[in-house]
């Protein structure tokens, strides 16, 4: 029995570690995540109030929001593939100076471009967190890292419930500049934990970094999404909207060709339509494009189709995030039992069932009612598919972690910007928006159950890693 304990644990270096040590280390990356995910919501409770203070138009106030989700989209497989390369520990670290110091900017500005500006950093820096953290915890964990990662599902549903909280908590009682400022002694303390408890690591990689790869990954992203964003505010015949798809279009393919060519791509062509990776890339966009497109115009629809108030409106959200929070850590330890396959279909299923209440009249209760009863099946939905999906991808190349990590977050970001810049624009011509949005759902809904037969395709291992 000692030689193979032995081996068992030289195989599983984070054996080595205590668990009391992983465990802190498990916290510092899920504060991380949480402070990244509660500044995508929190700005948008402060739009009134920036716009007074610093005199700004309506169009660039919403580019606060917008270019956070775009930073955060370009930045996910830029860093992803760092922290292969490099290092999560140091990418993790400069990632949260880095959030930390353009938090401390936004809360300085005094005009509307500089904000916009800083925001942009600190989407580069929050966007960063989310493939380090994956990749420092899987070290951590070892033959354990599927349940921990797996945990990272309920930290971004609470982010989402808390930001407009905290947000609207903070405007009231102070100004919108103290969003920003919250961030600085936290991020402060992650700097400083972070140094303490993080082990360095080893780099995957030698090679030199991919150069040209990275810059024509990061300009196809930006025009691509730029052009899609467009959308909700002009069609399909805009010539911007145009301009900006045949650009990313021509970046693509010259991304592809390069990485075709280069000895050391900076995202390997295998992580893009390799064994199992093609379908699973593919079930993130679409998966992203109909759970984060249908998150982020739920309250929308109730205030259009049954009148409900806002801020009634936007609990619905929180009813579908207490129903995710409940599940996921259920199916989390039930992973090598079920597999992936199994909890991706039952919960596309049970999402795309909650979309079909929705979009349906209310039957014996109130509107309100109704609809927290479907977000809430949504819920459990999304609590029992996403642990599955994310492990499902990350078990294809294990020793590539951070870089698929990198690629998932963008695919279902970009996924969320198409349907949500999609819709707005259906809705911009409907004669009757809430009815047109019912509509959308029912699209929703069609489309994960067109990625059913996409998990057929994916490699589903069972037991430990």
């Amino acid at each position: 029995m000692e030689p193979s304990s032995s081996a068992q644990r030289s195989a599983d270096p984070a054996a080595d570690e205590p668990l009391a040590h992983r465990r802190i280390v498990f916290g510092i990356v899920s504060i991380a995540l949480l402070m990244a995910s509660i500044d995508q919501t929190i700005v948008a409770t402060a739009l009134n109030a920036i716009r007074g203070d610093l005199d700004a138009p309506l169009t660039w106030s919403g580019w606060t929001i917008t270019i956070y989700g775009l930073g955060q989209l370009i930045v996910m497989p830029l860093a992803g593939r760092l922290g292969d390369q490099f290092g999560r520990k140091r990418v993790f670290l400069g990632a949260a100076v880095l959030f930390t110091v353009a938090s401390l900017c936004c809360s300085l500005a005094d005009n509307i471009y500089l904000l916009v500006l800083f925001r942009a950093f600190q989407a580069i820096g929050g966007g960063a967190f989310m493939p380090t953290a994956t990749g420092i915890v899987s070290e951590q964990f070892g033959r354990d890292r599927d349940r921990a990662i797996g945990m990272f599902t309920s930290i971004f549903p609470l982010g989402g419930i808390l930001g407009p909280i905290i947000g609207g908590v903070i405007v009231t009682y102070w100004s919108w500049r103290e969003i920003f400022i919250v961030n600085v002694p936290i991020g402060l303390l992650l700097i400083l934990l972070g140094l303490r408890f993080i082990p360095g690591g080893q780099p995957k990689t030698v090679a030199r970094v991919d150069g040209t790869g990275a810059v024509l990954l990061a300009l196809t992203i930006l025009f691509g999404m730029y052009g899609i964003s467009t959308l909700g505010s002009s069609g399909l015949t805009d010539p911007i909207f145009i301009a900006a798809e045949v650009i990313a279009v021509t970046l693509g393919v010259l991304f592809i060709r390069h990485a075709n060519r280069h000895s050391t791509p900076f995202i390997p062509v295998n992580l893009l339509r390799g064994h199992g990776f093609g379908a699973m890339n593919a079930i993130n966009f679409l998966f992203g494009a109909a759970v984060l497109g249908f998150g982020a115009l739920v309250p929308l629809y109730a205030e259009s189709r049954y009148g409900i108030a806002p801020l009634q409106a936007g609990t619905l959200l929180t009813a579908r995030a207490v129903g995710m929070v409940c599940v996921a850590g259920l199916a989390v330890f039930a992973l090598r039992r079920t597999g992936y396959g199994a909890p991706m279909i039952g919960g596309f299923l049970l999402v795309a069932g909650g979309m079909t209440v929705m979009a349906l009249a209310p039957h014996g209760l109130t509107p309100y009612g109704w609809l927290a009863l479907a977000a809430g099946i949504t819920g459990v939905g999304m609590g029992l598919s996403i642990p599955a999906s994310n492990n499902a991808g990350l078990q294809l190349a294990p020793d590539q972690i951070s870089a698929i990590a990198g690629l998932r977050g963008m695919f279902r970001q970009s996924g969320g910007i198409v349907a949500v810049s999609v819709t707005t624009t259906v809705l911009a011509h409907a004669g009757n928006g809430g009815l047109a949005q019912a509509h959308s759902f029912l699209v929703f809904a069609a489309v994960l159950l067109l990625i059913i037969p996409l998990t057929l395709l994916v490699p589903d291992h069972r037991g430990s890693w």
